[in-house]
This record gives structure tokens, C-alpha cells and sequence, in this order.
């Protein structure tokens, strides 16, 4: 199966690192022009250079913007006036009991998780519409239909993305369109190795051995009993923005090893 987005403009949100990362490197290696979008310039930076190290020739570019508010999201189109594909990524997470949560936290995470990509998609499905052709890809999460409760916030953001995704799949009906949410499990990102680092350090286990105690321990339902990589999140991503995708529309699409213990 060959995926190819030649001629394609891809944005990328929260892409410095895990799985914005991963996502951005599949969308690249198939020929899209890759915009790395993260908090702040150093970050970017980094990102794009390691882009460009993994990938020579490969056209990727940078926009930084804070898309917690408004005003952020303003300034990532502003810098990225139209794009064919954008991939609501960016978000924040944390472990907390619900009755120690403030509201200023619920908000944050309303803000960030849900109306980053609310904003986005406002600001660029228009013109996918008018081209008959785009693909927008929210990523939820396993949270959002099997909540934990030590992430209630969390999940409910991810929740949210799923009535969001699929009420805008329909509002995009008849159109080459195609707005879809990627749910990934435990995913062994960045901060995942750094927070296992402790454990395998004092056990000498191996990261895939720790990783597949604290995934029984912590998810029992899974299937595959192990973290999930970066690479096979991206990988879904990468098929639900291709041309190949044309009929899959107003999905939830997991990665996520078979841990929400239900078949849909």
C-alpha cells in the first residue's frame, strides 16, 4: 500500500515531541509539506531540525503559537494561512483526584484540548470545503471512552473530541472532506520513558518489560499488554490522511491495543 501526499500542506499541533512528532515524520516521509506547530520557538526549532536530520529533503517548517487561547490560534493561521490536512494534536495531561481539581484547571484543559482544535478546524475546513478535498484528524484518546478516574478532566476533554469529530464529519457532508478522531492507549512517548526511568533503573528490567508491568497494573483490559509505540499511532494517522481514507469519515479509529473493553 503506498501512501503518497505530494502537493499536500499538513499542520501538525503540539508536534515537538511524542506523538505530534511521529505523526509529523509519517506525514512528511509521504510527501507532505509538514508545519510543526508547539509552544514555543526553541521547541519548534528543535523539532524541524530532527525532522530535517531523520528526513533530508523532506519539506518541513515551523509555527509556533500558544493555542490555549484565542489569540494563539490566531497567530498559527496567521502564519499557516490554509492548509490540506491538520491534525488537532496538542494537549495537556495529568494524573489528579477529581476533588482536588480547581476550576481554573478544568478550564485550562477545556481550553487547550477542546478549543484549539474547535478554533483550527473553524479556521481552515472552509477552504478544504471550497477544494473538495481535506482531512482533519482529532486526537482523542482511549480516556475518552473508558475514563479513568484519576483523570476525569482529561478525559472528558477527549470525550468531547468525539461528538466534535463527528458532528463536523457531517457538517462537511458531501464534500471530499473526510474529519475523523484517532484514539491512542498507553503510548510509550517521551515523558512515558522518563517516568519509567526511575523503575528500570532500580530494577535493571528492560523499557518494554517495565512498560508491560505498569500496563497490567494500570490497564488490565489490554490486548496487547504492552505500551504502544509513537510509530503505530502515526501509523493510523497517517492512512486516515491519505487518499485511501476517501470513505472513512466520522470515525473513532483505535490505536489503542484493545483496551476500551468494547468492540466500537
Amino acid at each position: 500500500m503506498q501512501i503518497t501526499l505530494d502537493n499536500k500542506v499538513a499542520v501538525v499541533t503540539g508536534a515537538a515531541q511524542g506523538i505530534g512528532w511521529a505523526i509529523a515524520k509519517r506525514l512528511a516521509e509521504a510527501g507532505a509539506e509538514v508545519v510543526v506547530n508547539d509552544l514555543s520557538e526553541s521547541r519548534v526549532a528543535t523539532a524541524v531540525a530532527a525532522l530535517k536530520a531523520a528526513l533530508p529533503g523532506a519539506k518541513v517548517r515551523g509555527a509556533a503559537a500558544d493555542l490555549s487561547s484565542a489569540a494563539g490560534c490566531r497567530k498559527l493561521v496567521e502564519q499557516v494561512p490554509a492548509c490540506d490536512i491538520l491534525v488537532n494534536n496538542a494537549a495537556i495531561y495529568e494524573t489528579a483526584d477529581f476533588f482536588e481539581i480547581s476550576d481554573e484547571t478544568w478550564q485550562k484543559y477545556f481550553d487547550l484540548n477542546i478549543m484549539a482544535g474547535v478554533r483550527l478546524s473553524r479556521a481552515y475546513l472552509p477552504a478544504m470545503g471550497a477544494r473538495d478535498w481535506g482531512r482533519v484528524v482529532f486526537i482523542s484518546s482511549e480516556c475518552g471512552i473508558s475514563t479513568p478516574p484519576d483523570m476525569l478532566h482529561y478525559a472528558m476533554t477527549k470525550t468531547a473530541l468525539l461528538g466534535i469529530s463527528r458532528g463536523l464529519a457531517k457538517r462537511m457532508a458531501g464534500t471530499g472532506v473526510t474529519v475523523n478522531a484517532v484514539l491512542p492507549g498507553p503510548t510509550l512517548s517521551e515523558g512515558v520513558v522518563t517516568f519509567l526511568e526511575a523503575e528500570i533503573n532500580r530494577t535493571g528490567k528492560t523499557i518494554e518489560e517495565q512498560g508491560a508491568e505498569l500496563v497490567k497494573a494500570l490497564r488490565p483490559s489490554s490486548i496487547t499488554r504492552r505500551f504502544q509505540s509513537v510509530e503505530e499511532v502515526a501509523n493510523l494517522v497517517l492512512y486516515t490522511c491519505s487518499t485511501l481514507a476517501s470513505a472513512t469519515t466520522g470515525a473513532a479509529l483505535r490505536a489503542d491495543g484493545g483496551v476500551a473493553d468494547t468492540p466500537i
